[in-house]
């Protein structure tokens, strides 16, 4: 099962504020545990909203809005993706990640199934063939 773990933004991460060296070994030591352990496909920091842009779209029309964002409860500030047996072991690895403050959203992926017989073999070989193509 492959999932998404979302990291909730802060004041302190929507101020831009770094990490310290203590942290960021802390965060290293867990990622190394992940890695090692076969569960971290990907992962990383985001900069603050402030450096960001969102899209709306309302039926033709395209409206770009500039950062920061309102809501920082609802912004992300970084993310992993993990391939984990099932959601209970995504829970037990997100509860020894190394935060004192803060929080995790884990979200799995859709898979081929989830969209019935709308996402039919062809286009699932063709989605196939596109993220083959997107790793190199």
């Amino acid at each position: 099962m492959r999932i998404m773990v979302i990291v909730k933004a802060d004041e302190e991460s929507e101020a831009g504020k770094m990490p310290s060296q203590g942290v960021l070994e802390k965060m290293l030591a867990y990622n190394t545990e992940l890695v090692e352990a076969g569960i971290m496909v990907d992962g990383d920091g985001l900069k603050a909203s402030s450096a960001g842009k969102r899209i709306t779209f309302d039926g033709k029309e395209r409206t770009v809005t500039d950062g920061p964002f309102a809501e920082i409860r609802e912004l992300v500030s970084g993310y992993w993706i993990w391939e984990v047996r099932d959601m209970d072991e995504a829970v037990e690895w997100a509860r020894r990640a190394p935060f004192v403050d803060g929080q995790l959203e884990l979200r799995p992926f859709n898979r081929p199934e989830d969209f019935g017989e709308a996402f039919t073999p062809e286009m699932q070989a063709a989605e196939e063939e596109l993220r083959a193509r997107s790793r190199g």
